[in-house]
């Protein structure tokens, strides 16, 4: 029973019974968030304003959901995530969207990329959505196999760097294709503040520094802002005199190494494997020499895919900022989203206030040709197969 001063108003009353019959739906703001997007607000000791008006980001036409009722599922491609790390992703997702499930295979570009291509080209559509399938967005497009993305509504409130101006892909996360280093092996000091500055810093010659067989992510990027015959020169000069140690394992192997200290840093790097490495207590660190070679995790959604309202549904959600939170949970992976991002970007004082040359897909169509050229001829000379 509600007792009220003589007076008291009637609306008053109303007010309060609304909050005995719904407690904390107006003095939590986090009540209405997925249990597993508040564990991770607190987990990483965020306010839930943070997300803004999250709710509100997620609506997409009502016929989606109805549809993707129907549809039961999304299939989406991807590079390798143990079923740990799946649960970490998804849970806010499953948690919203509990009639979707997310068949999600793992595997390498070939089989992500090139099989699904040969597949499509056949008639046969394996997938709904695929990430990372870098430089062979162009082949998609050329089969006419992308569905355009601008009806979805985070991909609208996306920074413009980070996607498809005519809307046939999207980042999904930020990143950085910079130098790891060992912590034990290599001073402050000796940290390359441009890219140039290898070719003087004497501690990064003779086979010290490691060398990964990936100019498309970050030479390419270096080409656009410095020009051809200053990347040419410099490319040059560090296969030359440098004398890098040229490696052909992955990435994240690579990145290994220099943790063990059996090479004293590594390029190109990405900052999500360090981190974690750092994380667990190895010698490990991570600084961006300019200008920083800047990308995003590409994603595409399949024309005739056999999913398209529930692959809607998934891409809004895993755009929005509940999705970009999530990402970084499962892999440290930046935000793409300007207020988040900066809050949850691993190394951030070695990476923003930077000069920075982001990847140009316009630009890349040119420019990947020369610089495989020119690149596969000095790695060739020095040995690397």
């Amino acid at each position: 029973m509600i007792m009220m001063h003589k007076g008291g108003s009637l609306a008053i009353a109303g007010f309060m019974i609304f909050l005995l019959a719904f407690p904390g739906s107006v003095f939590s703001a986090s009540s209405a968030l997925p249990k597993s997007t508040q564990e991770l607000l607190k987990k990483f000791k965020l306010d839930p304003s943070v997300l803004g008006n999250v709710e509100k980001d997620l609506q997409v036409p009502k016929e989606w959901l109805e549809q993707a009722k129907k549809e039961g599922k999304v299939l989406w491609r991807a590079t390798p995530a143990t079923p740990d790390d799946l649960k970490i992703l998804l849970g806010s997702f499953k948690e919203r969207y509990p009639f979707i499930e997310v068949e999600f295979y793992g595997s390498n570009q070939e089989d992500r990329s090139v099989k699904t291509l040969i597949a499509y080209k056949s008639g046969r559509v394996l997938s709904d959505v695929m990430t990372s399938i870098g430089g062979f967005i162009q082949n998609y497009k050329d089969v006419d196999g992308l569905e355009n993305l601008k009806s979805i509504p985070s991909f609208q409130r996306l920074p413009a760097e980070a996607k498809d101006p005519d809307g046939f892909w999207t980042g999904i996360n930020q990143l950085y294709w910079c130098m790891s280093y060992n912590t034990k092996l290599v001073g402050k000091q000796d940290l390359p503040r441009k890219w140039e500055d290898f070719l003087t810093l004497t501690k990064w010659h003779g086979g010290k520094l490691g060398l990964g067989n990936r100019p498309q992510i970050w030479a390419l990027n270096v080409w656009q802002a410095r020009g051809e015959k200053w990347t040419k020169d410099f490319l040059t000069r560090l296969f030359n005199d440098v004398k890098p140690q040229l490696r052909r394992e992955g990435l994240s192997q690579v990145a290994n190494l220099v943790a063990a200290g059996e090479i004293y840093g590594a390029v190109p790097s990405n900052y999500k494997r360090p981190y974690q490495l750092a994380l667990d207590g190895a010698p490990i660190a991570y600084t961006c020499p300019e200008p920083v070679p800047a990308s995003v995790e590409d994603t595409v959604m399949l024309k005739r895919s056999p999913n398209p309202n529930a692959a809607k549904v998934f891409l809004n959600w895993l755009l929005s900022k509940e999705g970009q939170l999530s990402q970084y949970a499962f892999e440290y992976a930046a935000p793409l989203d300007k207020e988040l991002g900066p809050k949850l970007l691993p190394f951030a004082d070695q990476i923003l206030g930077r000069e920075t040359s982001y990847r140009d897909e316009r630009v890349a169509k040119d420019l990947e040709p020369k610089l495989y050229e020119f690149w596969n001829g000095l790695w060739l000379r020095s040995g690397g197969k």
